[in-house]
């Protein structure tokens, strides 16, 4: 009769056994213990899920199902999220929450929200809806590539704070609503991120906490209102961009002073185009004049086009195509066809051929269609024709095709948006 083979088997193979027992026995210990515990995911399992971004939606609603039950800054009656009611240690509030949400705390230096908006009512412009929800559209797919969340507005917040100073409340309102971000991207309605594929530098912001394109002898020799670009600029969640915003907001419509302001600026920029107080001149201003208060953490970013003028732009987009397809000539890895989600990985690679090339023509991060008005349908005099509404156009075309690359198609003329045909195997190929 035959013996069990635990005492039948010979000694020098007992090790092996025994630890093949022992491995089926944490086996069937995970098994039990993750059958009682799987509706209750771990810290260690969010984590995980927080380090992958194209997960970061999962992990947000993990977080949210276990809202713990001590008071933050939420519970307090006296809490505003008016543009009119001041925050006082925004830092220390916003550093407890995160100690009850530590699912947040992976990646949060560089956690990013954006927000855009338009205005309440229809567009006066025939075209003008159309054109909004493309621009949105296309702040969308650049938020989805990157894993950002965003928020569009289209409600004044406060009724006086209208037109370009309609944006200062909803950015203290999101900063307020979303405690877990670090910096916030304000996007006007009329620019478009151009290159899709493009990262922001956060870690040279790391001493800032508002970051502006703009020009520096502009803005301290010649004091031009158009030193700097107030449409689109990078504002870290802090208690230095409430007040910041406070005072900003204070030269504002909501301010008793608001004529008073539009008188100061006039007389300080001598190139202000028009009299009354107007965001973009506050901010030229207040950089100007409290340069030591404010000034040594704002960053006047011209490195890139984190606000690209459309006009010389728009001409140069064949340009630009010709430049990143001669590059994916040379290198067939990345002709290959790849999901949306693995884009990162290739934008490396076209960044690392382009710092080597000499030319080092790369596409501009936004295109900013200041003076053109696609919702009323109005523009700058000086704008010739149509050239708005072809420079849009064009713009959200060559935008589009980065991110139709992935799904297998392309507009062949950027002139065209409605007409779009399937890319062949490995495009584009040698020519």
């Amino acid at each position: 009769m035959a013996k069990p083979l635990l005492h039948g088997k010979p000694s020098r193979d007992r090790p092996c056994y025994s630890f093949c027992v022992a491995v089926i026995g944490v086996v069937i210990l995970f098994w039990t213990v993750w059958t009682l515990t799987d509706s209750l995911p771990t810290f260690s399992a969010i984590l995980s899920v927080q380090d992958t971004k194209e997960k970061d939606c999962l992990n947000l609603n993990q977080a949210a199902k276990h809202e713990p039950s001590d008071k933050t800054f939420y519970d307090d009656p006296d809490l505003r999220y008016t543009v009119d009611q001041r925050i006082d240690g925004w830092d220390e509030k916003r550093r407890d929450w995160l100690k009850h949400h530590p699912a947040f705390l992976a990646g949060a230096n560089n956690r990013l929200l954006v927000l855009t908006g338009s205005q309440p009512s229809t567009c006066k412009n025939p075209g003008g809806d159309h054109l909004l929800l493309r621009f949105f559209k296309n702040k969308a797919d650049y938020c989805r590539i990157h894993g950002y969340p965003i928020f569009y507005n289209n409600l004044l917040l406060h009724p006086k704070m209208n037109s370009y100073w309609a944006k200062i409340p909803v950015v203290k309102a999101a900063m307020l609503a979303h405690p877990e971000v670090e910096w916030i991207l304000w996007i006007d309605s009329d620019a478009i991120f151009t290159d899709m594929e493009f990262t922001i530098p956060f870690e040279r912001y790391e001493d800032h906490n508002l970051v502006i394109h703009g020009w520096p002898d502009m803005i301290y020799e010649k004091k031009s209102w158009v030193a700097v670009n107030a449409g689109i600029f990078l504002i870290r969640n802090c208690q230095w961009s409430m007040d910041f915003m406070d005072t900003w907001a204070q030269m504002g419509p909501i301010s008793p002073d608001y004529d008073k302001w539009a008188k100061i600026l006039t007389e300080t920029l001598k190139d202000k185009a028009f009299p009354n107080s107007d965001d973009q001149s506050a901010l030229v201003y207040l950089l100007l004049k409290e340069k030591r208060k404010w000034g040594d953490r704002i960053y006047v970013e011209n490195t890139y086009d984190l606000h690209g003028y459309w006009l010389p732009i728009v001409d140069k987009f064949e340009e630009f195509v010709e430049e990143y397809e001669g590059i994916e000539r040379k290198e067939a890895r990345l002709r290959r066809r790849h999901a949306e989600v693995v884009t990162d990985a290739y934008a490396a690679e076209r960044n690392r051929q382009l710092d080597s090339s000499r030319r080092r023509r790369r596409r501009p991060f936004i295109t900013h269609f200041t003076g053109c008005q696609p919702c009323n349908g109005e523009h700058n005099p000086d704008y010739k024709g149509d050239s708005c509404w072809v420079g849009m156009e064009r713009a959200l075309n060559f935008a589009d095709n980065q991110v139709l690359r992935s799904f297998g198609f392309g507009h062949p003329d950027l002139r065209n948006g409605s007409y779009v045909r399937p890319l062949p195997y490995d495009y584009p190929r040698r020519q």
